[in-house]
This record gives structure tokens, C-alpha cells and sequence, in this order.
């Protein structure tokens, strides 16, 4: 297990380089009415990779998405949204090392800052996204994104 010195962390290095919305999709019945929502289910997960020598880490976000509602239908909206985002990070090589079964570990408030990133970014894009489809009224709840890297 990595020991961290935390004073390395350093939001000032991280930059977002790419972001890739790699699939959107919406689905409703024909006759569903966004004005009956009164909930939503979402799910979400996020996966960090990390390639230290480069000085590069990605994020790929997935959100699941359906309606509750009083619709007469017992059909919902439904939504998924893949999004990856192509991070570097300057001082990568002082904030992530390989272990000696070769897999990355990285040092905590890097992992937590990018997990913010990428959803704080994500609910933005998805209120764009959203905008004129039957999840219209949908804007990612604010959550604490350590719940992300469970």
C-alpha cells in the first residue's frame, strides 16, 4: 500500500483535454408527458484509468436514466449516456505509482478531484443534451462524488 505526501496534489495541473460524448440515447412511449415526472432513477458508474508515463488519466462516465411518473402508460423515458474524458495531469508520475502486482494506485484527492470533474461536467452537458426530449426537466443531482469511487 502507497504512502502520499498530499501537499503534492495540485488542482492547478489537471486539465481537460478531450471530452468524448460516445453514446446518447432516449427513449419514450409515444404518448409519455414529461409534466407527469415525478422522479428519477438514476444510475451511474465511473472508471478511472491512468497512464502515469504519459501523463494522461481517462474517466469513462455512464448514467442510466428512467422516468417515475403518473403517465397513463406504464411505459417510462428511459436514458443512457456514455461520456469519457481524457484528462493530464502534469505531476502524475509523483501521484500515481505502479504496485508490485502492476496495477496503478493513486493518491486520493486526484482520484476524488477527477471523479468531481467528470460529473460537474457531465450535468452540464446533459442539461444540453436533455433540452427539448422528454427528459427536459432532468438536471443530475449535486452528490458527493467519493460515492462515485465506491
Amino acid at each position: 500500500m502507497q504512502t502520499w505526501d498530499s501537499g503534492k496534489f495540485d488542482p492547478a495541473q489537471i486539465s481537460i483535454i478531450d471530452i468524448r460524448f460516445i453514446k446518447g440515447q432516449i427513449e419514450a412511449p409515444e404518448s409519455f408527458s414529461a409534466d407527469a415526472v415525478t422522479e428519477y432513477k438514476i444510475e451511474n458508474t465511473l472508471q478511472l484509468y491512468f497512464n502515469p508515463a504519459d501523463k494522461l488519466a481517462k474517466t469513462e462516465f455512464i448514467i442510466n436514466i428512467e422516468t417515475v411518473s403518473n403517465n397513463s402508460s406504464n411505459s417510462e423515458a428511459k436514458g443512457y449516456f456514455h461520456l469519457i474524458f481524457i484528462f493530464r495531469i502534469e505531476n502524475l508520475e509523483e501521484l500515481a505509482k505502479l504496485n508490485k502486482n502492476n496495477l496503478v494506485e493513486t493518491e486520493p484527492t486526484l482520484t476524488s478531484s477527477l471523479a468531481s470533474l467528470t460529473y460537474s461536467t457531465s450535468r452540464g452537458l446533459l442539461i444540453n443534451k436533455v433540452t427539448d426530449t422528454p427528459l427536459h426537466k432532468l438536471i443530475l443531482p449535486v452528490i458527493d462524488p467519493n460515492s462515485l469511487l465506491r
